[in-house]
C-alpha cells in the first residue's frame, strides 16, 4: 500500500521516493492473478477448514460459522456463528422461554434463576416415597397431612411414628387411656397404670383381707375392707397368734436343722482360740472358784456319725497343771447314736499349728492316738454323764509355745482329724496305726521330744 504525505502525494513502499497520485494507474493482470490466488478462512486457528480464492473470501465470511458476531438479542455476548443457535436457544439470558408446565413466558434469565425448579405447577414425586405424584403447590399441604409415611407425634406418648402405624401402635401405647375394667370411675386411665391401679387403688376390685396369710379367707371389693377389719378384730388376733406359734416352732426346727448342718465337719475340726493371753491368765488365777476348762463348740464327725467336742486346759490339769497345755476329746450324746458302731474306735490325731508366715519353716505339733474297745471315754455316751474325756494332761509345755509361731495374733489352731479308714482294713487297724505313729514320731522327732504320752 502506498504511504500518503501531505499535498496528495504518495511515497513508494520500496525505494520510500514520493509519487504523483495522478501519474498512477491500476495493473488489472496483477490485480486478477491476486483475487485469483488461492488462501485459506481467517478463521483457521478457529477451526474453519475453508479453501478458496481470495475474491471469495467476503462471501464466505457473511457465512463462516466461525466469524464472531453480535447476539441479536443484544445481551451483549459476543460468539461464534457455530455457538448462536445454542446460545438463542438455551444460554441468552434475552430469549424467550416458555415453561413446560404452566405454559407461561419468560425470559431466559429470569427462568434460569428463579422459575425453574420453584413454578407450581411442576410435576414431582413424594420425598417420602409414599408413591404419590402431584403439583408442586400441592407437595406442602401433602407432606403436611396427606403423606401416610409422614412422621406425626402420638399425642398420648410423645414419640414419633410413621402415620401409617400410628393407628397399629395405638393398641399397644403405654399412655394411651383405656377404662378400668371394674369401671370404677368414667375417667380412663394410662394402659400402663391400669395394672397398678388394679392391684392399688381401685375401691371396685376384689382383694384379699390383710390377714390371708394368718388364715382369713374372706375377699371383699377394696371399699368394703375396711369394714371388715373393723368387724374381725378379734378372729384376726386369733389368727395372728396361731400363726405366730407355727412360725415359731418352723424357726426352732430351721435353727436346729441349720446348727445340725454347720456342726458336720466331715472328719476335720478346726479350733481356733482366740484372746489367748486373757484366757491363759483367767485360768491361771480361778483357783478352783471355777472351771479352767475352755470347750469347743460340739461337731459331728460326718453327716450322720459321731458328735463330740474338743476340751482344752491352758494351764494344765492333773499331771500337766502349771506347766503344760492340756487337751481332751469328749463323745457326745448325738442323734445317730443308735445306728452307729460303739466302741468308738477310729484313729484320732490332734495338731497343734506352727503359724510361721513362712510354710517351709512351720513345725506343726502332733499326737495321735487308736482308741481300744475297752476304754470307758469311746463307748455310747449317756445323756447324763459328763466325763473329762480322753487325751493328753501334757500335750505341749509352755516353754514349746515361746520357742514358735504357735501363738499368733493372739490365737492358739488345734485341727482335730479323724483317720476314717475301709472296713476291710478294720482288722489291720493295730498294725496301720503303729506305722503311722512311727513315721511322724520320726518326721517330729524333735518338738516331740518335749510332749508327753496321753493319759486320762
Amino acid at each position: 500500500m502506498l504511504g500518503m504525505i501531505s499535498g496528495g502525494v504518495f511515497k513508494c513502499p520500496e525505494d520510500d521516493k514520493p509519487l504523483d497520485y495522478a501519474s498512477l494507474y491500476p495493473d488489472t493482470d496483477i490485480q486478477s492473478e491476486i483475487m485469483t490466488s488461492i488462501i485459506r478462512c481467517t478463521y483457521q486457528k478457529e477451526g474453519c477448514r475453508w479453501m478458496d480464492k481470495l475474491q471469495n473470501l467476503p462471501s464466505h465470511l457473511q457465512v463462516c460459522r466461525f466469524d464472531s458476531v453480535q447476539c441479536p438479542n443484544m445481551c451483549s455476548s459476543q460468539l461464534t456463528r457455530a455457538n448462536l443457535d445454542d446460545h438463542l436457544e438455551y444460554l441468552c439470558p434475552k430469549r424467550r422461554v416458555v415453561c413446560d408446565f404452566c405454559n407461561q413466558e419468560f425470559s431466559g434469565e429470569y427462568m434460569d434463576q428463579t422459575h425453574a425448579g420453584n413454578c407450581p405447577k411442576e410435576v414431582l414425586w413424594c420425598e417420602n416415597k409414599c408413591g404419590a405424584k402431584l403439583e408442586r403447590r400441592f407437595h406442602s399441604n401433602h407432606m403436611r397431612n396427606e403423606c401416610h409415611k409422614r412422621t406425626v407425634q402420638c399425642q398420648f406418648c410423645g414419640k414419633d411414628f410413621l402415620q401409617e402405624t400410628l393407628q397399629t401402635h395405638q393398641y399397644r401405647c403405654p399412655r394411651f387411656p383405656i377404662s378400668c375394667p371394674n369401671r370404677c370411675d368414667p375417667a380412663k386411665i394410662p394402659r400402663e397404670e391400669v395394672e397398678v391401679h388394679m392391684q392399688e387403688l381401685c375401691p371396685s376390685a376384689t382383694v384379699d383381707c390383710p390377714f390371708k396369710d394368718a388364715g382369713c379367707r374372706h375377699k371383699c371389693p377394696r371399699y368394703s375392707l375396711d369394714l371388715h377389719l373393723e368387724e374381725s378384730v378379734k378372729t384376726h388376733l386369733t389368727l395372728t397368734c396361731d400363726l405366730l406359734k407355727q412360725q415359731k416352732e418352723q424357726i426352732s426346727q430351721l435353727c436346729s436343722a441349720l446348727h445340725t448342718i454347720t456342726q458336720t465337719t466331715e472328719g476335720v475340726f478346726i479350733w481356733k482360740i482366740s484372746d489367748y493371753k486373757a484366757k491363759y491368765i483367767d485360768a491361771m488365777y480361778k483357783n478352783g472358784t471355777g472351771s479352767k476348762e475352755l470347750v469347743s463348740p460340739p461337731f459331728y464327725t460326718s453327716r450322720f456319725g459321731y458328735k463330740a467336742c474338743l476340751s482344752i486346759f491352758l494351764n494344765g490339769n492333773g499331771a500337766g497343771e502349771g506347766r503344760y497345755i492340756s487337751l481332751y476329746i469328749k463323745l457326745l450324746p448325738g442323734d445317730y447314736d443308735n445306728i452307729l458302731t460303739w466302741p468308738f474306735s477310729l484313729p484320732v490325731s490332734f495338731t497343734l499349728f506352727d503359724q510361721s508366715p513362712d510354710p517351709g519353716n512351720r513345725a506343726s505339733l502332733m499326737e495321735s492316738f487308736l482308741p481300744q474297745p475297752g476304754w470307758k471315754h469311746f463307748q455310747k455316751p449317756a445323756k447324763a454323764v459328763d466325763s473329762l474325756g480322753f487325751g493328753y494332761p501334757k500335750f505341749v509345755a509352755h516353754e514349746i509355745l515361746k520357742t514358735r509361731d504357735y501363738v499368733r495374733d493372739d490365737s492358739l489352731l488345734i485341727k482335730f482329724l479323724l483317720w476314717s479308714l475301709p472296713s476291710a482294713l478294720t482288722s489291720f487297724i493295730p498294725v496301720l496305726f503303729i506305722i503311722v505313729i512311727t513315721i511322724v514320731m520320726i518326721i517330729t522327732i524333735i518338738p516331740n521330744l518335749f510332749s508327753t504320752s496321753k493319759s486320762f
